[in-house]
């Protein structure tokens, strides 16, 4: 189900609410990827929140956007949008010729089955207490993800912020199929493991969305050896040679990886790393052919 966000205030009272999406074409102009000055800036946006600010100490955003290579204009989908944080700097990174959707589940039905319990995920980053402090101050009002991109997107310099309400095996509008430049999924691929996900279904509906030459960019806190995604629900970690093979086998290519939020050091076998270190994470670039 689409909802775009000239609508979504409405659809998140009524859930009727739906609209057509249109796709931007970039110009000519826009075929640069951003520097460290544009970066830069994007980050320094004086809109920007703060609890995003507190955010970026741990998530470190000016080496992801340039790792990710973004352009603008490039038409965007962040997968397990969350509160928005990564959907909100992609906006900013497309600028107004480009378009971002986040995309988040229905509320699961009242007489579901309930699911395996799951341990709550701890700190990725125990070191920095005011990342700590930070939930606390905001756990008063819990909202939707559709909710969270509605505020972001009332914002003036984020009329091409959008959301979309899908289920994870089928989460690319079919407006936007093989039209996309670019998928992210941050921290959020191995809760498809206790969430019962069929992620070979996600990951073909990914590579389906994507323009050939598409990136599919799957950051997440890295598991032990031979762990695969057993420890999804415990302590929220994946190992990273079962992601890349389950990315791969739906016919992408690794393009990259980065190490900028590495920590050889993290045992890999606590929820919240002792002593207090950041989490071991990864940060893996697939291509389209």
């Amino acid at each position: 189900m689409y909802f775009s966000i000239a609508l979504l205030v409405s659809a998140v009272l009524s859930l009727s609410a739906c609209a057509n999406l249109t796709v931007k074409t970039p110009s000519a102009s826009a075929s640069m990827t951003l520097n460290r000055e544009a970066i830069a800036q994007i980050i320094a946006s004086p809109d920007r929140s703060a609890a995003d600010r507190i955010n970026d100490q741990r998530r470190k955003p000016e080496q992801m956007l340039a790792f990710i290579g973004l352009r603008p204009g490039m038409t965007a989908l962040d997968l397990s949008t969350g509160g928005g944080y990564t959907a909100e700097l992609l906006a900013r990174a497309v600028g107004p010729e480009g378009a971002v959707y986040g995309q988040s589940q229905a509320a699961r039905a009242p007489d579901a089955a309930p699911r395996p319990a799951v341990t709550p995920e701890g700190n990725s980053s125990p070191q920095l207490k005011t990342v700590q402090q930070a939930p606390s101050a905001a756990a008063a009002v819990r909202r939707t993800s559709a909710q969270a991109l509605v505020e972001r997107a009332t914002k003036a310099s984020l009329p091409n912020l959008h959301s979309t309400v899908r289920a994870f095996e089928d989460p690319v509008p079919p407006e936007l199929v093989a039209r996309l430049d670019l998928v992210t999924l941050m921290f959020n691929y191995h809760d498809l493991g206790h969430m019962g996900v069929d992620r070979t279904r996600m990951n073909a509906a990914v590579f389906a969305g994507l323009k050939p030459g598409g990136l599919y960019i799957v950051a997440d806190h890295a598991g032990r050896t031979g762990s695969g995604i057993s420890e999804a629900g415990t302590l929220h970690r994946i190992e990273e040679a079962f992601l890349r093979q389950e990315v791969e086998a739906a016919g992408f290519k690794l393009a990259g990886n980065a190490d900028f939020l590495r920590n050889p050091s993290d045992p890999r076998d606590k929820n919240t790393p002792e002593p207090a270190q950041p989490k071991d994470e990864f940060v893996l670039k697939f291509v389209k052919p």
